[in-house]
């Protein structure tokens, strides 16, 4: 067939079906076009998820630090982990074990800084440095402030080594949780598998998937410079932005972020404890309401005015101590606790 010959039919086929070529260059164009930007947005949203620490103190010095006995244990992927047996006052009758989990950054001795008044109550506190952080292994990985499975993993390991020696004494394998911030989260999602964890406070908890769509809102301005473009993208963008950020950030980092939002949607029924800083301006409050609406009967929710993130404990310390050891009290250890030592808020009269 001759060269002008097939021009003439290319042509002849052109004209003939000009509008369904139209449309499918339309098309390709505004899929390549919408490729071009997601990629450069999940590109940046990257950044945001990896390198932004949390705005607060590491290892806070506000506490005197409590020593207790060293021990090694394993996690559940077989991570060796540091971890500290903290007991009561000598002759006081057992009420119960607590694990504490702590927050991004710090180390098994912040515990301190929280669960000195559950000692003082009569409480045993196992802490215990999370992988990478204090004396745990973990060298060749990077922690983030997002709870993974891997955190995962080191609170179920924790809570099977006490559990075990719990057993081995002869008391109830049934143990209370203690967690701060990405800790909490943590907490949370070992709780959703863990039926002995019998009850939990949580100080600064957070769901990863809906803090970082809250952040990439909130710094959208680093996406585009015209408002009318960042300020009219619809949920459904965020949520498509979001599951495109983990396909990618979760084999590249070798770690899965789960939802603890879904964690607290499936978890039987647990006593939870959420505590929130109405001054936290890095984990909003609105994300801890979130997951207190999530969560199963019985739960308390206590936002404490003027607090910033985690410090609810140095702002109002009285307040903190009689509510975190009336909830295990009634909870863990099954005393007779009126409700109101739980819900009562006299945070106004220490800061005044």
């Amino acid at each position: 067939m001759s060269e002008p010959l097939v021009t003439l039919l290319a042509a002849s086929w052109v004209a003939r079906n000009w509008a369904a070529l139209a449309i499918a260059i339309t098309c390709l164009s505004l899929a390549i076009g919408f490729a071009v930007i997601m990629t450069y947005y999940v590109r940046i949203c990257l950044n945001i998820f990896s390198d932004t620490p949390p705005p607060l103190s590491m290892n806070p010095v506000d506490f005197q630090r409590l020593e207790g006995e060293a021990v090694r244990f394993r996690s559940w992927d077989g991570t060796s982990l540091q971890g500290m047996h903290l007991s009561p006052p000598p002759n006081s009758e057992y009420k119960g074990t607590i694990v504490f989990c702590h927050e991004y950054g710090s180390d098994l001795y912040s515990c301190a800084r929280y669960t000195r008044p559950l000692l003082e109550a009569g409480y045993n506190v196992f802490t215990f440095d999370f992988r990478a952080h204090g004396e745990s292994s973990g060298i060749d990985y990077k922690p983030l402030q997002w709870p993974s499975d891997k955190e995962l993993g080191d609170v179920l390991g924790a809570c099977a080594y006490v559990e075990s020696l719990l057993a081995a004494e002869g008391k109830p394998a049934e143990i209370g949780l203690f967690g701060i911030s990405r800790g909490a989260g943590a907490g949370l999602l070992a709780a959703s598998s863990n039926p002995n964890i019998k009850a939990i406070v949580c100080d600064g908890a957070f769901d990863t998937h809906n803090t970082l769509i809250a952040l990439m809102k909130r710094w959208a301005h680093i996406f585009a410079r015209i408002k009318l473009v960042y300020q009219n993208h619809p949920d459904a963008f965020w949520k498509t932005l979001l599951w495109l950020m983990m396909r990618f950030a979760q084999p590249k980092l070798g770690r899965r972020f789960p939802s603890v939002l879904k964690a607290l949607t499936d978890m039987q029924p647990r006593p939870i404890l959420f505590i929130h800083g109405q001054r936290d301006s890095y984990i909003r409050v609105e994300q801890t309401q979130i997951l207190h609406a999530a969560a199963p009967d019985p739960k308390y929710l206590w936002v404490v005015k003027r607090a910033k993130h985690n410090q609810a404990v140095a702002l109002v310390p009285k307040a903190y101590a009689g509510r975190t050891v009336a909830f295990f009290d009634k909870h863990l250890c099954g005393m007779e606790i009126p409700e109101k030592n739980i819900t009562t808020d006299p945070a106004d009269i220490e800061v005044a």
